[in-house]
């Protein structure tokens, strides 16, 4: 079983000084190893046939490397034979031609050698699985700032006794001991990351003893659960119950109190210290935010996961194609630029922003493995315009947060109902597919509507809540 604890560190100022330094060495080794890379790409697989210096010759670039200036250079090792007898494959990738070229790193650049080695190779494997995002549909790696490169991990040498740390080439430094380490867990890595109130540490452990959360078996009526995730409330469910959004970023006392922080940022003159020290008030209230909703998600987590369901059923959203920027609209005749309501948008992109959907998700499906439950996503695709009594779809049958079939005339909370859809279609997927109740994640299929003849079905809200839902 793995698990990760994180504490708070308490580095005096050397050690803090000095961490520092790492991070900004770190980053500009990151920065390299990606600049070589694509360097690498682009004479090897872009650029035409060249003229060698060296033999004044007509070479390819698809037969012959070019970089060999840079630690993706030498691409070929010597095949040597392994413990079964078979020659290795001689190819390298380029992680390993930089993590092989790290020595040289230290001799051209010395301040390098006082970063543990661990940490340096550990940086490089960082950018392989950037890489590897890449390959799977994710976005190219970018080149890191200060603001989006704060952290760094070693793998050996860490040891805890008390509420003491060490860590190589670092030394022993006190932490805040919130959370004992159980007995029979052993450290396999920690990550070190700077925010805005001081250093943390993430403490990797495992105990091969302990068994991995499984999921239970599902009998022939399980008992499912739909989760519908909107703004005006952050969470509703298929039995009527909804959890409040707080709108931790989007109240009006915080969108005042960050407008006031970032204009005596603006106020200051650049390159400053009191500048910086304006600029650490405003990331200090972003970390607040940003706690805050860590704890109220945990939290309604927590509240959906308890309930007594055997599934739970979420909705698959495409969340970056939702706070995708509108298509630029231009009139024919004068080529000017016409209003495509981006500026409308900006404010629905902040809302969901403050929601943060997918860290909730998250968050249920961690709980919801622990507690041997099973997370299915399901295409939402129109479970709050679909009438649930004649299965009529219409964009007009929905009307802010009332539900009304313009075909039949049914009548509930749109968003609830849209809840009850998605139990349904998970419902019909979990009995379509019992041989596959192990897994987190099922693809969606278009499943017809559910019939029935009940009218204003909104599990145990009370009367009066219901009326106050439709009017």
């Amino acid at each position: 079983m793995l698990t990760n604890y994180v504490y708070k560190l308490r580095p005096n100022r050397t050690q803090s000084s000095k961490m520092s330094a790492w991070i900004d060495m770190l980053r500009s080794q990151y920065n390299w190893c990606l600049g070589d890379r694509i360097c690498q790409y682009s004479q090897q697989f872009i650029q035409g046939d060249y003229c060698d210096i060296r033999t004044k010759g007509e070479a390819s670039p698809l037969t012959c490397f070019v970089s060999k200036s840079g630690a993706t250079g030498n691409p070929w090792k010597d095949s040597k034979l392994n413990k079964e007898g078979k020659a290795r494959n001689p190819r390298r990738s380029a992680g390993d031609i930089q993590i092989t070229a790290l020595p040289e790193l230290k001799m051209a650049r010395p301040w390098y050698s006082g970063i543990d080695s661990t940490v340096l190779q550990q940086n490089v494997k960082r950018l392989d699985i950037a890489y590897k995002n890449f390959f799977e549909g994710r976005g190219f790696p970018k080149f890191k700032n200060r603001s989006n490169f704060t952290s760094f991990t070693f793998v050996m040498g860490i040891k805890i006794k008390g509420n003491k740390i060490y860590l190589p080439k670092l030394g022993w430094m006190r932490f805040y001991n919130s959370r004992s380490i159980p007995d029979g867990f052993t450290i396999k890595a920690c990550a070190v990351r700077k925010r805005q109130n001081g250093w943390y540490v993430s403490i990797r452990i495992e105990d091969k003893s302990v068994p991995e959360y499984s999921a239970t078996a599902v009998g022939d009526s399980p008992k499912v659960i739909g989760c519908d995730l909107g703004i005006t409330k952050l969470v509703h469910l298929s039995d009527g119950y909804q959890i409040k959004n707080p709108k931790l970023s989007t109240n009006k006392k915080a969108k005042r109190t960050l407008k006031i922080r970032q204009r005596r940022v603006s106020r200051k003159t650049k390159g400053s210290k009191n500048r910086k020290k304006a600029a650490i008030q405003v990331g200090k209230f972003h970390q607040k935010i940003s706690d805050k909703r860590q704890a109220y998600q945990w939290k309604a987590a927590n509240l959906i996961v308890s309930r007594n369901v055997d599934v739970i059923a979420i909705e698959d959203l495409n969340i970056s194609g939702m706070m995708r920027r509108c298509k630029v609209k231009s009139d024919e005749k004068t080529g000017r630029f016409l209003k495509n309501g981006q500026s409308r948008k900006k404010g629905l992109n902040r809302a969901i922003f403050d929601a943060s959907w997918g860290d909730l998700g998250l968050k249920i499906e961690y709980l919801a493995a622990k507690q041997g439950k099973i997370v299915i996503k399901v295409n939402p695709k129109h479970s709050s315009q679909e009438c649930r009594n004649c299965g009529h779809i219409d964009q007009s049958n929905r009307d802010g947060e009332k539900f009304i079939c313009v075909e039949c005339g049914y009548h509930e909370h749109a968003d609830i109902g849209a809840a009850k859809t998605i139990r349904d279609r998970a419902l019909k997927m979990v009995r379509g597919d019992s041989a596959k109740l192990g897994v987190q994640h099922l693809n969606a299929q278009k499943i017809s509507p559910r019939r029935t003849g009940k009218r204003g079905e909104f599990g145990n809200l009370s009367n009066q809540d219901i009326k106050n839902e439709i009017s």
